[in-house]
């Protein structure tokens, strides 16, 4: 059943929250209904064009709990990433408005917001160059 009767679980991010739902949905889906809203290749700015379609303030039902990540595609080397940059300081006000937005949907919503994966610069360079 769909509906207030079952917790509702969002997995919002890029490629990597897509290909969570792997591991994560059979673990967890007789206890929530799961919405997997993950986008290969997308960055924060193409999140902030979409996430109050995703999370509609005046939606009669909320997520008890928002899984979100962006931030692999924002931090990639600006001469390898397709434009997918983001600048440190914008991905911060992007992440910040976003999480509020998700924050004010219900008392009840949960958030977990992801880091970005560690930099092994060293390891970077001997592989790239």
């Amino acid at each position: 059943m769909i509906g207030p009767n079952r917790p509702i679980f969002v997995l919002f991010g890029s490629s990597i929250v897509q290909i969570s739902f792997t591991w994560l949905g059979p673990s967890i889906t007789k206890q929530a209904d799961i919405f997997l809203r993950g986008y290969g290749g997308w960055n924060s700015r193409m999140a902030l064009d979409v996430y109050k379609k995703i999370f509609p303030k005046d939606a009669k039902i909320q997520p008890s709990l928002v899984i979100f990540y962006f931030g692999g595609n924002d931090s990639a080397d600006p001469k390898f990433s397709f434009g997918k940059n983001v600048p440190l300081d914008e991905y911060v006000e992007i992440m910040r408005k976003i999480a509020l937005h998700i924050k004010c949907l219900s008392e009840k919503t949960r958030l977990i917001m992801l880091s970005s994966p560690a930099v092994n610069e060293k390891q970077i360079v001997e592989y790239y160059g």
